[in-house]
Parts: structure tokens; C-alpha cells; sequence
């Protein structure tokens, strides 16, 4: 497995259109998808956030209002790509919302021709006005999940610090590699990262110690640590980059959302050195994260 992991990595180093996967909820991937969203905006690039989740909880934590029309009627085809746009409180940082009517496309999708690739026809005009899209998938691996892989050239995966955590990665990766042979033969890990991590458990050590080991370079040097302020701030309608930038969640956000621009940039020439990396290393230690 290890060396089918790191062909892909390599292979999606240029990748800008990402999709937050884990059939586990509450392992932050809504909050990730948010926050590196929002310092991606931050840090001049364009972005679209893509709510793909029925539950709507990406739409509702960047404050935007009304949900329709939205990713459901752009599947549909009832409504244009640029109808469905929502400007953001962050500059650069766009928004397709989502609303309960798109747990009915789940079904409706079941009896199409080419059901999985929805997604990837009705995001074709975002390919050239975004540096990043970011598509956020309910926590299953359903039809839904299926379109956001089949769009994506990478996936990001959120792993939450504990043993169950362990076993759901391992399914998922059999299932990327199912969407490789079958669905989209370009799809690559962006990376793993880790979440809600608490230094003061030996569990949490222990799982970033042993995904580390065993997947090396495909884990981001950044951790989330769990943070009162992440939670806090959709309730508020907006990304903890405004909510609370001092926060120990805003800073290990930054650092991850500038890790993932080293990622998906083209690898610098021969003879020239590598920017620095000391904006990840400034959230790496791992005893100094966590706050109320």
C-alpha cells in the first residue's frame, strides 16, 4: 500500500481542484475546508468553496444566506454557473451553497447515465477563474462523495487523533483506489492531516506518530489541535481567520493553508532553493497548541 500511496502523491503535486473526504463525521472536514479556504483567500489566491453536504453546514458557517439556487440547481441544470456564486466576508473567497434539497439529488443521481461525473460537468467554468476549488462531501462514501472524487485531482483527508480514525483511513484509500481504476484516473491524497488533536493524550501521540511513520511526506506537517475558537466561529457565520486570528486553531490553519500552496506549486528548478517552511514549523510543536 505504501507504494501505491506515494506514486499518487507525487503524481497530484500540481492538483488544485481538492475534495475534503472521510466517511467518519466529526473529524473536522467542514471546519478544514472553511478555515484553509478562507487563508487561501488571505494569502491572494482565488477560491471557490464547493458545499456538497446536504446538511449545509459549510454554507451556514461562512454566513451565507439564501441557500438557493445552488449546487442542487446547478446539477439540475435549472440555474447557470454564475447564478449559484455567493461572494464571502473574505475576499477571494467564493461560496456555491448547498441546502437540503440536495439529499434528494442523491437518489435522482442513482438512476442517471454517467451519475458520478455531475459535478465535474457543472463545475467546467470554475476550472479557469479559480486558483483552488474546494469541494466539501457529506461523511460517507455515497454517490455524492463519489461525484466530489471523480471531480477532484486530489483528495485531502482530515483524521481525527484516535483508533477508530486508524481503521476508517484504510477503507478509504481502498475506496480512492476503486475511483482510480474506475472513475477518474488522475485522482491523487493531497495529503493527510491531522485534527482536533489534544498533546495532553498518549492516544493522540501515538496515532500521529504511527500515520507518520507509515505515510511519511503524505502527512502535513501542520496539526489542528482542538480549540473552543473552530467551533465557535460558524456559529458566527464566518471563518476563525475573522472570528479569532490570534487563536491557536487560526494559527495551525495558516500554517496548513501555506503547506498546501508549497504542495500544489510546481517544483522550483534545479540550483534554485525551496521557499522557507517556517510558518509550518512555527504550529509543529505539538505541546504548545491547545487552548480553551
Amino acid at each position: 500500500m505504501l507504494t501505491f500511496f506515494l506514486r499518487i502523491v507525487y503524481i497530484v503535486s500540481m492538483g488544485k481542484t481538492y475534495v475534503f473526504v472521510n466517511q467518519k463525521g466529526g473529524v473536522g472536514k467542514t471546519t478544514s475546508a472553511i478555515n484553509i479556504g478562507a487563508y487561501l483567500a488571505e494569502a491572494g489566491k482565488s477560491v471557490l468553496l464547493v458545499d456538497f453536504d446536504a446538511q449545509a453546514n459549510l454554507s451556514s458557517g461562512m454566513g451565507i444566506k439564501p441557500l438557493k439556487p445552488g449546487v442542487y440547481e446547478l446539477l439540475a441544470g435549472t440555474v447557470p454557473f454564475d447564478k449559484v456564486i455567493r461572494k464571502s466576508a473574505v475576499q477571494g473567497l467564493d461560496v456555491i451553497p448547498a441546502s437540503i434539497d440536495l439529499s434528494g439529488a442523491a437518489v435522482e443521481l442513482i438512476e442517471q447515465k454517467e451519475r458520478d461525473f455531475f459535478l465535474k460537468k457543472a463545475l467546467v467554468p470554475a476550472r479557469n477563474r479559480y486558483d483552488f476549488i474546494l469541494i466539501d462531501c457529506p461523511p460517507s462514501l455515497g454517490v455524492l462523495t463519489l461525484n466530489g472524487m471523480a471531480a477532484a485531482n486530489a483528495v485531502l483527508i482530515p483524521m481525527q487523533c484516535e483508533y477508530f480514525a486508524m481503521e476508517g483511513l484504510s477503507l478509504l484509500l481502498k475506496t480512492i483506489k476503486r475511483i482510480q481504476k474506475s472513475l477518474n484516473p488522475q485522482l491523487g491524497i493531497g495529503g493527510i492531516f491531522f485534527t482536533m488533536y489534544d498533546p495532553r493524550t498518549k492516544l493522540a501521540q501515538d496515532v500521529v506518530k504511527q500515520v507518520s511513520a507509515y505515510f511519511k511526506s503524505a502527512v502535513f506537517t501542520t496539526i489542528i489541535p482542538r480549540n473552543v475558537r473552530l467551533s465557535e466561529a460558524p456559529s458566527y457565520g464566518m471563518p476563525v481567520s475573522l472570528y479569532d486570528p490570534q487563536c491557536s486553531g487560526a494559527r495551525a490553519y495558516r500554517s496548513l493553508s501555506l503547506e498546501l500552496i508549497r504542495r500544489s506549486s510546481p517544483p522550483a528548478p534545479v540550483g534554485e532553493s525551496a521557499a522557507p517552511a517556517s510558518a509550518a514549523a512555527s504550529t509543529n510543536s505539538n505541546g504548545g497548541l491547545h487552548d480553551a
